[in-house]
């Protein structure tokens, strides 16, 4: 029954994903309902979730060397800049106590379903920029290592960044999105694989929900209104940041 709930959060958790984002609000939850400590739970979400994450990033290598090369912002440093945080925040969350972790998840997850909220009325474009070069490299710094060790929301933070630095090209913004959220996690994925925290059987019984949710989304998410998924995600993510608030305190 435990690995039946984790299949069917994998296949919610790519379906979701193929049309908002989000699907770690699912995955996550289901691994600890599982019986995995957090800890656990966390590292294992993010290695089976992984190899969707370079399945995307693959589709956007059209425009990938386009965004890397663009001379308004330096592609390359972002991307020295993921890979490094990612690996850090890996650490970090390994350092960390399982009881501070579980005080953390319910925080950990209001604050990314807050964020996910927010990237619904988050402007399109800045009127004026407002962040500089080595301030958008900074907030890079921030979110790579939060990525490494959490990872709710950094999409939606990292298109933030990127929209008050002054970009306007969303298709540009996005395939760089992609890419530094898959170097961030690969260098955590690195980290977890020699951890001991990875729950090997769960990891592919959710990747494999999840490459089939996302198939089904891709196919079916014309029919389906962002919005309604949005808000879904928004309420899954507020029931769960209640329910881990109350079993923690």
């Amino acid at each position: 029954m435990q690995l039946l709930l984790v299949a069917l959060a994998g296949f919610g958790a790519g379906f979701i994903n193929a049309l908002a984002g989000g699907g770690s609000f699912l995955t996550f939850p289901s691994l600890i309902a599982a019986g995995l400590p957090a800890i656990d739970a966390n590292a294992t979400s993010t290695i089976a979730l992984f190899p969707a994450q370079v399945a995307t990033t693959f589709a956007y290598r059209g425009t990938l060397m386009q965004s890397l090369d663009d001379p308004r912002i330096d592609g390359r440093k972002l991307a020295t800049i993921s890979l490094i945080g990612g690996f850090f925040g890996a650490i970090l969350l390994l350092s960390t106590s399982e009881q501070v972790f579980e005080r953390l998840v319910p925080f950990l997850l209001l604050g990314a379903t807050l964020v996910f909220a927010a990237g619904m009325v988050m402007p399109k474009q800045a009127e004026k920029q407002l962040l500089s070069a080595t301030g958008v490299l900074v907030a890079q710094c921030f979110v790579a290592i939060y990525g490494g060790y959490f990872g709710g929301g950094i999409g939606i933070l990292m298109l933030a960044a990127l929209t008050l630095y002054g970009l306007k090209d969303i298709l540009l913004m996005n395939s760089l999105k992609m890419l530094l959220a898959t170097l961030m996690n690969a260098t955590a994925t690195g980290v977890f694989l020699f951890s001991g925290r990875i729950h090997w059987f769960e990891a592919v019984v959710l990747s494999a929900g999840s490459i089939a949710g996302g198939f089904a989304g891709a196919h079916v998410g014309a029919r389906i209104p962002p919005l309604f998924v949005r808000l879904f995600v928004i309420f899954i993510g507020l029931v769960l940041s209640l329910h881990f608030y109350l079993k923690t305190f």
